[in-house]
């Protein structure tokens, strides 16, 4: 099988956090807006920007390594990378349904009218 160079094998963890950043100056710039248009509350502003930084994160770490592994010629690794990606990723969507099902009930539904930031 003919490998493809994929140049230089990158740091996964220094594009982690750059993923991270990235996605938090995006979705913290759309969310802003939106909470300054009266869209969406700070704290939901807050949680939506944490989520999408820690997915972005999860990403670009993804997608590095699995670059990574393809440069190698490693094409199992590289899809189990990808795999574990879109599983984090997913992951994070998952648990934020499950925690708003829990904690969105009637008597917190109160609790959170009352906070307006």
């Amino acid at each position: 099988m003919k490998t493809i160079d994929t140049g230089t094998p990158r740091n996964v963890l220094g594009h982690v956090i750059s993923g991270a950043i990235a996605g938090a100056v995006v979705s913290g710039a759309i969310n802003y807006k939106k909470y300054q248009n009266g869209e969406l509350k700070k704290c939901e502003a807050i949680k939506d920007t944490t989520k999408r930084a820690s997915q972005s994160a999860i990403a670009t770490g993804s997608a590095i390594a699995t670059a990574n592994y393809i440069g190698e010629g490693n094409y199992l690794r590289a899809f189990t990378a990808m795999s574990i990606g879109a599983a984090g990723i997913y992951g994070l969507e998952v648990i934020e349904e499950k925690l708003e099902q829990k904690y969105l009930t009637n008597q917190n539904l109160k609790l959170e009218e009352n906070s307006d930031d």
